[in-house]
């Protein structure tokens, strides 16, 4: 299935949102953490994996999903959040770690969870697979509706978790979703020098599970390729690897200057959010004042987020032990 004219502006929307929730959160990360780098200190603690550059992943994916799927991402989720429609101001707060995000403060960006969306993420590599994979087998035992997915980077594709899971999901066919991002770099190590095959989504065919590849990181080719993924699923007709050829932008974490990557690979590096303004403007899809209309709203409502987590209140002391344990059985 090809994307409607509206559906083709929403994804546009969409990459923008998420460029410029990422741009506004780079900009704060050093803030308080200098001159001698603390990685705890600052308006944003921690770790931060932008996605900048692999909008089109969540972008051209989740249009096809409902809030009866349920989604897993990793530990670079800001544009899976964005486009499943999370609110900007919880995500913002979460990631300065006050009282207002998502899990109160308590998550940070690598551990965002929405009941609301059916949405968590993790920082543990291929952590997503095996929860998103039994809510599939739930599903189908119940004889529920939902699918199952989880997003992925191609160097995850290596650990034990993605075998036992997609083998789960070749012998259950199970309505689930495995969505590899193949940015060609895990952390530091190509994927030429980590996997022994070009394609993980060839690995299908071990599974008797669909495999397909997206060249390009083009929205349409993504949304086109997921409907084929989702409309098997959905059916009965069982589990999809579908990985997307995409391009990572900035450095695995803030503050990576990747001297590791060819300088003629950065060179050939697309970015994905002028790339697909162009093409929506040269086939009358989008005028250029459009495009700049929705950059421009895009742009404040990520500046009201922004403002909004600043304000918020931190947690106070005693929140530390609100929401840890579920309690105890009598």
């Amino acid at each position: 299935m090809k994307p409607t004219a509206a559906q083709r502006k929403a994804m546009y929307s969409d990459i923008v949102r998420s460029r410029e929730f990422d741009d506004r959160v780079l900009e704060l990360y050093f803030a308080d953490k200098m001159p001698v780098f603390d990685l705890a200190k600052g308006v944003i603690p921690g770790e931060i994996h932008s996605s900048h550059g692999q909008e089109p992943c969540a972008a051209g994916t989740m249009p096809h999903l409902t809030l009866e799927d349920t989604i897993t991402s990793n530990h670079r989720p800001h544009h899976h959040a964005i486009c499943r429609g999370l609110d900007l101001n919880k995500l913002a707060a979460e990631l300065m770690g006050k009282k207002t995000g998502y899990c109160a403060g308590k998550g940070g960006h690598m551990h965002i969870y929405s009941v609301e969306h059916k949405f968590s993420c993790s920082g543990i590599i291929a952590e997503g697979m095996g929860p998103a994979a039994g809510v599939a087998l739930a599903n189908k035992m119940r004889e529920q509706d939902g699918i199952a997915v989880s997003y992925m980077g191609e160097a995850a594709a290596n650990q034990g978790a993605f075998h036992e899971v997609m083998n789960m999901a070749g012998v259950y066919t199970l309505p689930y979703i495995c969505i590899i991002e193949d940015n060609n770099w895990g952390v530091s190590v190509s994927k030429k020098a980590s996997t022994a095959i070009e394609r993980n989504s060839e690995r299908a065919a071990s599974y008797g599970v669909y495999g397909e590849y997206v060249e390009d990181n083009d929205c349409d080719l993504i949304f086109e390729a997921m409907s084929r993924c989702v409309d098997r699923a959905r059916s009965g007709q069982g589990a999809s690897i579908l990985e997307i050829q995409t391009y990572r932008l900035k450095g695995h974490m803030h503050g990576d200057q990747m001297a590791y990557v060819p300088e003629e690979e950065v060179a050939a590096m697309k970015d994905c959010v002028i790339e697909y303004r162009n093409k929506l403007i040269s086939e009358g899809v989008l005028t250029e004042k459009e495009a700049e209309e929705i950059v421009s709203q895009q742009k404040s409502e990520v500046d009201a987020a922004i403002q909004f987590g600043l304000d918020s209140p931190y947690p106070d002391p005693e929140d530390a032990f609100q929401n840890t344990y579920a309690g105890v059985s009598k």
